[in-house]
Formats: C-alpha cells, sequence, structure tokens
C-alpha cells in the first residue's frame, strides 16, 4: 500500500498519521504565552517582589496552598488563561528570595545581568559536555574558571563549574582518594585502607554526606576542635592526624573552611597548609560562603594561605548574587587529574577524530553527563560590574554588618553570641519577660522559643525572613546574614524594629 494510502485511512490512527506533516507545537501561541507569561515574572517577582512595600511572602499553610495551586496533572491540557492564572499563583505565593528584607540564607538579592545570563541560559538549552553543542560556553567557563583561579593566586591550574557546593566538597574528596590510590577508580573500596578525612566542627555538613556517598564512611570523618571564634585548632589537628595513624588508618584530606555557615569563621589557611605539606595531605578549602572576600583588598586577609590548597570550592551565587546555581570547584593540579579521575571516554560523544582539539570536549571531566550552563551569569556580571564592582559589593557587606552589630548594641534585648568575623550577625532577641531572668532554672528553655516564635510571626505577615538555629550549647539564636546590593542602611533599621516588634509581648 502506498504511503499516502496510509494517511487517508479511517482507521483508529489516522489522526495521528495526518498530523505527522504538521509540527506538534504551535510556536505562534507558545510565544504569546511565555511573553505573557514574562510580563507577569517582571511584574511579580521583579518589580513587586524586590519592593519593600510588598511581602516577602503570602504565607498559606500546605493544604490550602495545593488547593490553591490546583497540582493535580490531567490527561488533558489547559487554556491560555488558565495556564497564565498558574504563572500567576507560582509568582504570588513563592518566596520573594530577591526581596531585600530575605535573608533567611546565604543566597538571595537579584544582580539584573546575572538575571539576563540565567534567562539566555536556559533560552538556548544547551549542554557543557561538548565544543560542538557548546562552543561559547565551554571557552566560557575556561575564562571565567580562570578569572576566579587568579584571584587565589594560581597562575595554572584546572577546575569545573559544580551542582551546588556539596558537590565541589565531594568532587574534591574523590580526587584526592584518586591521587593518593589510583587504583580506586577500577578496582574499588576493597584494596584500600581505613581513610580518614579531617575537618572542623563547624564545618559543612556536606563533608559527612560526601564521605557517605563515597564510601569512606561518617566514622572516618574526624571533626577538629575550633577556637573561641570558631576557627580550627592546628595544634587539634595535629594531635588527630597523628591518633588516626596511630591506629592503622591512612589521613588523606582535610576540609578547611573559609566562611562557616552559621558564624562566618575563617581557618587559618596558612597553619594548616603546613600541616598538610608535612603530613603529605590534600587540603581542601570550603569557600563556598567566604571565597568573594578575594575581591576585596580590605578583606581578602581573611583568606590569607587559600593559595597553598589544593582545591578550592566557591559559590558566586552567595555572596555576589549571581543567581543559584553557580559553584566553582578550583584546582591547582596541571596533569589533568579531574578527567583522568572521572572519564569514560563515551565513544559516541567524545570521538577521538573529531575535526577539532579534543581537549575543548569538557564533559569527561566531570561525573555527570548533562551540565547546564552556570558560567554565563557571573561572566555577564562580572563584565558589567568588573572586579571593582564586586570588591564594592563585599565591602559594603561589611559595612552594613557592622552598622547592624553597632546598632544592635545600643538597644536593650540584643545580646551578640560571636562578635563577628564576616558578615553573618548570630544573635539573641530577650523580650522583656525575660530580662535579669538569667539566673532562673527555665530561662534557657524559655529563650530556645524566642527565635521559633518570632519566626513565625515574620513568616504569616510575611514582613521579611532570617534564618535561627542552635550550636553546641547555645539555643536557639538568629543569624542575620548581610550581603545583598539591594540592602541599605534603612533595611538594617527595619530589621532591628521589627525583631522588637515581633517580640515585644513573648
Amino acid at each position: 500500500m502506498a504511503a499516502t494510502d496510509k494517511v487517508s485511512s479511517d482507521g483508529p490512527e489516522s489522526h495521528i498519521l495526518r498530523d505527522l506533516n504538521e509540527p506538534l507545537v504551535d510556536h505562534t501561541e507558545g510565544q504569546l504565552f511565555l511573553t505573557d507569561a514574562f510580563k507577569i515574572m517582571m511584574e511579580e517577582v521583579l518589580c513587586k517582589g524586590t519592593d519593600v512595600k510588598h511581602k516577602v511572602c503570602e504565607w498559606k499553610e500546605p493544604e490550602e496552598l495545593a488547593l490553591l495551586l490546583d497540582l493535580e496533572l490531567r490527561a488533558k491540557g489547559e487554556p491560555h488563561d488558565r495556564l497564565l492564572q498558574r504563572v500567576q499563583d507560582v509568582a504570588k505565593y513563592s518566596i520573594k528570595t530577591s526581596h531585600p528584607r530575605f535573608m533567611n540564607q546565604q543566597f538571595g538579592g537579584v544582580d539584573y545581568h546575572a538575571l539576563t545570563g540565567r534567562f539566555l541560559t536556559e533560552a538556548l538549552n544547551t549542554n557543557l559536555y561538548t565544543y560542538e553543542v557548546a562552543p561559547v560556553f565551554v571557552l566560557m567557563e575556561a575564562e571565567v574558571l580562570r578569572g576566579l583561579r587568579q584571584l587565589i593566586g594560581w597562575t595554572e591550574g584546572d577546575g569545573l563549574f559544580c551542582p551546588g557546593g556539596s558537590a565541589s566538597n565531594m568532587y574534591a574528596m574523590n580526587l584526592a582518594r584518586y591521587q593518593h590510590f589510583p587504583d580506586v577508580k577500577s578496582q574499588g573500596l576493597f584494596g584500600l585502607p581505613r581513610l580518614y578525612i579531617f575537618t572542623s566542627e563547624d564545618s559543612h555538613y556536606s563533608v559527612k554526606k560526601g564521605a557517605a556517598f563515597l564510601g569512606i564512611g561518617t566514622d572516618n570523618v574526624i571533626t577538629v576542635e575550633v577556637d573561641e571564634g570558631g576557627r580550627m585548632i592546628p595544634s587539634d589537628l595535629v594531635e588527630k592526624i597523628k591518633l588516626a595513624k596511630s591506629q592503622g588508618g591512612v589521613p588523606f584530606f582535610v576540609s578547611c573552611t573559609a566562611g562557616t555557615t552559621v558564624r562566618g569563621a575563617f581557618d587559618p589557611l596558612d597553619c594548616i597548609a603546613d600541616v598538610c605539606e608535612k603530613h603529605k595531605l590534600w587540603m581542601h578549602v570550603d569557600a563556598a560562603w567566604g571565597g568573594s572576600v578575594l575581591f576585596s583588598k580590605q578583606h581578602s586577609h581573611l583568606i590569607k594561605g587559600v593559595h597553598r590548597a589544593n582545591s578550592v570550592g566557591w559559590n558566586p551565587h552567595k555572596m555576589l548574587v549571581a543567581g543559584l546555581q553557580c559553584s566553582a570547584l578550583l584546582l591547582k593540579d596541571t596533569k589533568n587529574l579531574l578527567r583522568k579521575c572521572h572519564c569514560a571516554n563515551a565513544t559516541y560523544l567524545f570521538q577521538q577524530d573529531k575535526f577539532y582539539d579534543m581537549n575543548l570536549d569538557v564533559g569527561d571531566k566531570t561525573v555527570q553527563c548533562s551540565r547546564k550552563v552556570d558560567c554565563l551569569k557571573l561572566w555577564l556580571m562580572w563584565k558589567a560590574v568588573g572586579s571593582n564592582g564586586f570588591a564594592d559589593r563585599v565591602d559594603k557587606a561589611f559595612h552594613h554588618a557592622r552598622y547592624l552589630v553597632a546598632q544592635m548594641k545600643k538597644r536593650e534585648g540584643f545580646h551578640i553570641l560571636f562578635e563577628p568575623e564576616f558578615v553573618n550577625v548570630c544573635f539573641w532577641f530577650i523580650p522583656p519577660s525575660l530580662r535579669g531572668k538569667e539566673g532562673t532554672a527555665d530561662y534557657q528553655d524559655r529563650l530556645a522559643k524566642v527565635a521559633p516564635a518570632i519566626k513565625e510571626r515574620m513568616m504569616k505577615q510575611g514582613t521579611m525572613m532570617v534564618g535561627y538555629q542552635p550550636l553546641g550549647n547555645k539555643v536557639n539564636f538568629f543569624r542575620m546574614v548581610v550581603f545583598s546590593p539591594l540592602l541599605s542602611q534603612k533595611d538594617m533599621d527595619f530589621f532591628l524594629d521589627e525583631i522588637e516588634r515581633l517580640g515585644k509581648d513573648l
């Protein structure tokens, strides 16, 4: 039977066959929807969502929110107007992380050049693994990584953008293990001795996650004591390394922190580097939070000694406001360790007889196949504001943090837990009912309930967002992180006034 006879058939599949010569997607309709949806995003997220006259969030309980969003997926699609209402609802009920008064996490704020890069990345929808599909971004990523390495103090090296700082830390562990025991790639864990990782008590939880994921084991992550400022104590590191060796273990990796999550502490990198060099250990610096001080002549001393590390993780999506996600792993290595450790040489993708330099196919350096383009937003922002602009942002964040601390010291009820080294301001708010009651038996229990109660009120009223947590023997306290370029001194004053308003009757 001829093909034309099949198309003219009246059988049950004839409607499918007749449609084969027509595209399934109506480009005109799709473009109109995108245009209308983009207008909603601009209004709800980038206009209202950055205006202090509007709320940080429209809080709804989970059951109510699920009904409002009509989350159920159905067999039939929905019309244009109803879909636009879906877009409106998603924007309305999501947390406005670009809002100046979203101070809940170490990301937030907005840079419009970086955001343009994010929009462009999504529209181009390419995969950063071969030069043939991502020629612009292979070259761009190499240049951005070179610029970051140069700030560390390395004229050569390697690196890649990873899906978050936790992944960067895991990559570093894997590379360190491979360098010490290259047979692990082919033989697995069977031939390995008991390996030990060392990190501070205040380090990021991803160190233990990485140890679990890589089969090293969380029991083999040895925590090193910290001083009163939350910085790793090198002498305790030495003692812990000696103890591990005496028990037949093999220390191989030290994870330092430049800007701990809660206190914002910077480990003494030069002293730790001395220890690592003596014992031949891989030194990794988790600078996800604090790496951006390298742009500031005034504050880069905090990370002195970082150039002596083997690897550094750095998240420009944090202090530089590049937008999620933008997380770089930077390596001093010049012997192609990334590729040797992770390559699988897939012949359908990394053919060796291509017409261009195969070294431009960077995909075999990663444990991923598909990899998003994360360099464009940082590149475009860096092009726009320059290194000097980044330095100004870092310095301004320090200025706001110092101003906030100075104002807290003038107000009754604010108790600063740690004199900040970085832009993390950790404090208790003592409501009037607890002032002067420090010696009572239930004081700590009552104080622990203050921050959660204030947090609930601010979320339900939508005025701002700030995080809280306990730490060691310290009951729940607020951790204010000050870094968004949208912040002003007025926002610092509002923050203090709002904490007082929300907690005065507790």
